[in-house]
């Protein structure tokens, strides 16, 4: 988890309210709802990174903005590391399954359920798009809320790839 005390801001997003945090340098964390257990909250603030991934949040569900820009410091084993940046490597639009993630993470594809939960614990929602996980038969996983979730930020960005 983070460690001190982080910067926050919310903003209203088409899937709910969001909670961005930050450590005053980079992102470390875009919460639906409340935050992953362990994010100690300071005080609300304006850090310019924080104002940037608003923005850049805007763009992304208007249909703008294909990739983020943004410092990131996600806290996590060097495992779950692995795992979102091989998630942040699926192309905007596509899915991969667990089992690839695994395998582009350094891990066998028998490693599908240690994705899974990587995943369930990514501090950095839709910047690092575990939306765009899927089984080996193309279900999404996260129990009903989540999966739902899923299913419109992949629908957004099908829309916004349509749109061009």
């Amino acid at each position: 988890m983070p460690s001190g005390l982080q910067q926050w801001t919310r903003m209203t997003g088409p899937i709910g309210e969001l909670l961005l945090t930050s450590d005053g340098d980079s992102l470390t964390g875009v919460y639906v709802g409340a935050p992953l257990p362990g994010v100690v909250l300071g005080d609300q603030r304006s850090a310019p990174v924080l104002t940037a991934a608003r923005r850049q949040l805007d763009a992304w569900f208007a249909g703008d903005l294909r990739a983020f820009d943004l410092p990131t410091a996600p806290a996590g084993t060097p495992f779950q590391c692995r795992v979102w940046a091989a998630v942040r490597a699926i192309p905007y639009g596509s899915t991969s399954t667990y089992g690839a993630v695994a395998l582009a993470a350094g891990a066998t594809v028998g490693a599908a359920m240690a994705v899974g939960s990587a995943s369930a614990r990514n501090p950095l929602s839709i910047v690092v798009p575990c939306h765009r996980l899927t089984t080996a038969a193309g279900r999404l996983r996260g129990g009903p809320e989540g999966a739902r979730r899923k299913e419109i930020l992949q629908e957004f960005e099908r829309r916004a790839l349509a749109s061009t």
